[in-house]
């Protein structure tokens, strides 16, 4: 009895280290089906004409976050008509954070004037697929013909406390390069932010 205890703590600790490394750059995405403040489900293929999405797993309470949120609205407005929208994902534990509840992230939806769908991950189940560590933190999706590719992982400019300052609009300039058909450089960044409770 010890040794299958053993064995299946073993399975798990390797299957948890595998997820925990998360996706790299032009690995497939797989789909996920998330509650949006809204109350509907949402799933990537839910949007049939997208050329691709920005994964942004974000949430209510991290400064970080916070210094974000016109610029990722901005985004959205800037890129969901050329094909690829805004959808972001709350991966923090209530629990642990409860500025981060859902009943919370409806009242900051509304209160700073969300554009996109601002989903929970429920019993955080999808963040460790990905492999987010921060909030913000950035995965850019390319709709191809063998599914969602990843094509930026990282932060979305170099430069999160003065939006005027910005130097390098890292994912604005991955959207770009998507768009006019050449390779996302860089690639990857490290995402500056709080890490997921």
């Amino acid at each position: 009895m010890k040794r299958i205890v053993l064995l299946i703590t073993l399975v798990l600790a390797a299957f948890a280290g595998i997820s925990a490394q998360g996706y790299k750059v032009g690995d497939t995405a797989a789909d996920f089906k998330l509650k949006n403040v809204d109350n509907k489900m949402v799933s990537l293929a839910d949007f049939s004409k997208a050329k691709g999405f920005i994964i942004v797993f974000t949430c209510n309470h991290c400064p970080y976050a916070k210094a974000y949120e016109q610029r990722i609205v901005a985004l959205d407005k800037k890129y969901k008509a050329k094909g690829y929208p805004v959808i972001a994902i709350n991966p923090n534990n209530p629990a642990t954070v409860p500025a981060d509840s859902f009943e919370e992230m409806q009242k900051r939806h509304k209160e700073a004037g969300f554009t996109f769908p601002y989903l929970f991950d429920n019993g955080q189940k999808i963040y460790p697929v990905y492999g987010a560590t921060r909030t913000p933190h950035v995965f850019l999706l390319e709709k191809t013909k063998k599914g969602n590719v990843v094509r930026y992982i990282g932060a979305i400019d170099d430069n999160y406390e003065d939006a005027s300052a910005v130097k390098t609009p890292y994912l604005a300039n991955a959207v770009d390069a998507l768009l006019a058909g050449k390779e996302v450089n860089p690639s990857s960044t490290k995402a500056i932010g709080c890490g997921i409770k």
